[in-house]
């Protein structure tokens, strides 16, 4: 039986649009293994989630578990599984056979490259999730509304933000570009957990953004062109099962 996968929804044509379950969904293709999506709205995460017995992700401040996606499960082994760093290292031990995500031995420097991309790329929501809240379905584009007006900082300009976002992928380009020329991936020419990342982050802010926007055609434009070669390679893991 294939695994399923468990994500929400939106209008686009594909419904996929999450960055974090998009690096499980991207995980799945890369290795290989069959599975299907269960789409659920986020204010059914919670409930659903208690009923399959998924654990939380972790805690919120006030200590209370916190339900959120990607999470799957393997009828194979029985195994509900959540946060997509630990999928990947599941997914890999479970189905050694199949190309390995992180390959032995960069579980470390895997780990910091997804820190550091969450980091240096956060200014990106700025711009994105006004765009992203209009291709919600109603009751995930409501529970988003009131999740972003908790969590909103200080007022920022939108130019501002486009320009860390811009500087803060400079700084991913330069962490790819210390792969000694070797290749087009992140630690040259093996495709790996960090390339997942970027391959997910790039689909989420063209699904987002839309392909023909302004923002889109100069994100490919930056560090010569190199961001829409990554972009085009990654294609190929985009689908949607």
């Amino acid at each position: 039986m294939p695994i399923v996968l468990y994500d929400i929804p939106s209008a686009l044509p594909e419904k996929a649009w999450n960055f974090n379950v998009w690096k499980t969904r991207i995980s799945l293709n890369f290795k290989g293994i069959p599975y299907t999506t269960q789409w659920i709205e986020f204010p059914d995460i919670e409930p659903l989630f208690k009923k399959l017995g998924i654990p939380p992700s972790r805690n919120k401040a006030d200590g209370s578990p916190f339900y959120t996606i990607p999470a799957i499960h393997d009828p194979s082994t029985g195994v509900y599984i959540t946060d997509s760093i630990l999928i990947a290292e599941y997914l890999d031990k479970t189905y050694p056979e199949k190309p390995l995500i992180i390959p032995h031995g960069t579980l470390g420097v895997q780990s910091a490259f997804n820190d550091g991309v969450s980091y240096h790329l956060k200014s990106i929501l700025a711009v994105s999730v006004p765009s992203l809240i209009t291709k919600l379905n109603p009751p995930s584009a409501n529970h988003m509304l009131i999740w972003r007006g908790s969590h909103e900082g200080p007022k920022v300009e939108v130019t501002e933000q486009w320009k860390a976002f811009e500087n803060g992928l400079s700084q991913v380009d330069v962490w790819y570009s210390r792969n000694g020329g070797k290749g087009p991936f992140f630690l040259g020419d093996i495709p790996s957990w960090a390339d997942i990342v970027m391959a997910s982050f790039l689909a989420y802010t063209r699904r987002t953004l839309r392909e023909e926007s302004k923002e889109w055609q100069e994100i490919i434009s930056w560090n010569g062109g190199r961001w829409k070669s990554r972009s085009d390679i990654y294609r190929a893991w985009e689908t949607v099962s």
